[in-house]
């Protein structure tokens, strides 16, 4: 159960995160969002990815949680970048 919730704050985490940004912001967006939302986007996903931290090493100690935090923050940051590349090479098909 603590893999499923940390994989899922870890993923939404980073999606925050890559929202934060500006070129996914106009790449999927077609505008720039304002200055207290992208600070907002950035705050959660860091929040988000410390959650699963959090639940990772209550479930599993600092030594073997840390192990299992890396594995789940390289699968999250890897599905929400091969996302983000799939996005864009769709929508330029489109074009």
């Amino acid at each position: 159960m603590s893999h499923t919730v940390a994989q899922l704050l870890c993923l939404v985490g980073f999606s925050a995160l890559a929202f934060g940004l500006r070129r996914p912001q106009h790449d999927i967006l077609r505008r720039s969002l304002r200055r207290p939302v992208v600070l907002a986007l950035r705050a959660a996903g860091a929040s988000a990815l410390l959650a699963a931290l959090a639940v990772l090493v209550d479930a599993s100690g600092w030594g073997f949680g840390l192990v299992k935090f890396s594995g789940h923050t390289t699968l999250a940051a890897a599905l929400v970048y091969l996302a983000l590349i799939g996005y864009g090479r769709r929508s330029a098909m489109r074009q």
